[in-house]
């Protein structure tokens, strides 16, 4: 089957404190959404591309890309005002018998053997979430206040979700729900979801504290 990604890329740097929106934020001297795009290229020259974007970014991304000489063949797509219709968005390109990867933009970081991970297990069984462990102890609210969780019981999700083409569309064409927080919650009022093991460097970049982690994780990769 052929493999595709829809990566978006909506957000704003309102938690970085910046105005410049945080995908384009530069990690090391290069922004973030193009080491993303730079790292699924190096998975599988071969993976067809698409880009979602707010409409008002997108001269923007294409001045980042002649700065940064990025050659990386991809398609770019307007994005909706929730992310929702952004992925929604993104499917209008989608392949047909495909496995397509939803994936979000400021997460540069996915291993290779995830993504390997991820693309093998839809192929197989139609959906896959990659998720790690969770570390920390929980505490679920209550009527009376709170009380521990059984933290073996949860898991911290990631992506990309890669789902079969035809699934995901027949999933995006639902009217949107409050509980649709992510890809998985849409696709699973159609399907089981199958989960398989992500990564701890896998993070996604939203504050701050993320780009000095993200440095730390460039930093360790060039020693290796």
């Amino acid at each position: 089957m052929k493999k595709q990604v829809i990566v978006v890329a909506g957000g704003s740097g309102r938690r970085m404190g910046l105005e410049t929106p945080k995908q384009f934020v530069e990690i090391a001297g290069k922004p973030i959404l193009l080491r993303t795009l730079e790292n699924f290229h190096s998975f599988d020259p071969e993976l067809d591309i698409v880009l979602v974007l707010p409409k008002k970014e997108i001269e923007r991304w294409k001045h980042l890309c002649r700065l940064f000489d990025c050659e990386i063949q991809h398609r770019i797509v307007e994005g909706g005002a929730t992310r929702f219709e952004s992925v929604k968005n993104g499917l209008t390109l989608a392949l047909p018998n495909a496995v397509v990867a939803i994936h979000d933009g400021v997460r540069p970081f996915v291993s290779h053997n995830t993504l390997m991970r991820c693309f093998d297990a839809a192929m197989q069984f139609g959906t896959a979430v990659p998720c790690v462990d969770i570390i920390d102890s929980l505490r679920k609210l209550t009527d009376g206040g709170n009380e521990a969780c059984d933290r073996s019981m949860f898991k911290a999700v990631q992506t990309p979700q890669v789902f079969k083409s035809e699934l995901l569309m027949a999933a995006y064409n639902q009217p949107f729900n409050s509980s649709f927080t992510d890809d998985a919650s849409v696709v699973e009022t159609l399907s089981p979801i199958h989960l398989v093991e992500g990564d701890t460097d896998n993070i996604k970049i939203t504050t701050p504290f993320d780009l000095q982690m993200a440095e730390l994780i460039l930093k360790s990769r060039e020693k290796q």
